[in-house]
C-alpha cells in the first residue's frame, strides 16, 4: 500500500511538472493575450531606428514601426519600452519587456541566453564610414587607430581582436557619428543599411565606405525569452508575412534605410507564399 501511494504521488508530481512546463512554455503569448498588450523593448537613441518626435513627443522610427506592426498583427495594444544596448538583454530576461526589437543581431553567444524569431527581418553587414582623406584602404589599416561604435555592438570584439582597433563605444549611433565628424575617430563602424543611406546626404559628401565587407552578413531578429515556442511561432509567421508583402522594404526606405540584398532575397522567397 505504501509503495502504491509513493507511485501515485510520483505520477502526480510528474503530471504537475509536465503541466508547469507547458504553462511556462506558453507564458509569453498567454500573458500578451490575457492583458491585450505586448511590451516591446526598442532603442530610442536616434534615427533611423528610433527617437522621440520633437513636435509630438511620440516615438518614431524603424524599430517603432516594426513594434507597432507586431501589435497590429496580434490585435493587441503596444507598450514601447526604451532600452539601451547595455541593459536590453536584462530587460527581456527580467520580464520587463515581452520581446526586443532593439538592433540586436543574431550571434551564437546571444542565442545561448535568449530565444529568437527564426526568420530575420533584415540582413546587415559591417560598414566602415570614414573621411575620403583618411588614407585607410584595408581593414588592417585600423590597427591602433580609434574606431567609433555603439555600446554593445557585436562588431567590437571582431574589430579589436582581428584588427587591433582602439574601440570608442557610444550610447548611440548618432553620438558615434558625431565623434567621427569631430575627428574623434578615423572610422565609424555600424550596420550597412544606415551607413549606406548616409552617403546620399549632402552633409556626408566628404565621407565614403571604402572597405569591402569582411564578415558574413548578420541576421537582424526579434528576441524573446527562452521556452516561448508559441510566441516564437506566431511572431515568425508575422515576419514571413512582412516579407511576403514587401512591407519591410517599404518601411526601410521610409526610414532612410537602404534595404539589403538579403532583405530583397527574403521578399523573393516569400512573396508567392499564402498565409
Amino acid at each position: 500500500m505504501y509503495r502504491n501511494l509513493l507511485m501515485s504521488l510520483s505520477a502526480l508530481a510528474l503530471s504537475f511538472t509536465v503541466a508547469a512546463n507547458a504553462a511556462h512554455a506558453d507564458e509569453t503569448l498567454e500573458k500578451i493575450q490575457a492583458r491585450h498588450k505586448i511590451s516591446v523593448g526598442v532603442m530610442l537613441s536616434g534615427l533611423p531606428f528610433g527617437t522621440l518626435d520633437p513636435k509630438t513627443g511620440a516615438p518614431t522610427g524603424y524599430n517603432v514601426e516594426l513594434a507597432n506592426a507586431v501589435g497590429k498583427a496580434l490585435d493587441v495594444d503596444v507598450e514601447l519600452v526604451p532600452v539601451l544596448a547595455p541593459s536590453r538583454v536584462a530587460f527581456l530576461q527580467q520580464g520587463k519587456v515581452d520581446i526586443l526589437i532593439a538592433n540586436m543581431n543574431l550571434t551564437p553567444e546571444r542565442a545561448k541566453m535568449l530565444d529568437y524569431v527564426p526568420t530575420p527581418y533584415e540582413e546587415v553587414a559591417a560598414a566602415a564610414l570614414m573621411h575620403k582623406n583618411s588614407g585607410i584602404t584595408r581593414w588592417e589599416d585600423l590597427r591602433d587607430k580609434p574606431v567609433c561604435v555603439s555600446q554593445g555592438s557585436n562588431f567590437i570584439n571582431w574589430l579589436r581582436g582581428t584588427y587591433g582597433a582602439q574601440i570608442k563605444a557610444f550610447r548611440s549611433q548618432a553620438e558615434s557619428l558625431l565623434s567621427l565628424r569631430g575627428n574623434g575617430c578615423v572610422a565609424a563602424v555600424h550596420v550597412s543599411p544606415t551607413m549606406l543611406s548616409l552617403l546620399n546626404k549632402p552633409e556626408w559628401a566628404d565621407y565614403e565606405i571604402p572597405l569591402p565587407p569582411d564578415r558574413e552578413p548578420l541576421h537582424s531578429v526579434i528576441w524573446l525569452r527562452k521556452d516561448s515556442p508559441d510566441a516564437r511561432a506566431r511572431l515568425d509567421a508575422i515576419v514571413r508575412d512582412w516579407h511576403r508583402t514587401g512591407w519591410l522594404i517599404e518601411v526601410g526606405e521610409r526610414n532612410d534605410l537602404t534595404p539589403s540584398a538579403g532583405l530583397r532575397a527574403l521578399h523573393d522567397k516569400y512573396r508567392d507564399h499564402t498565409q
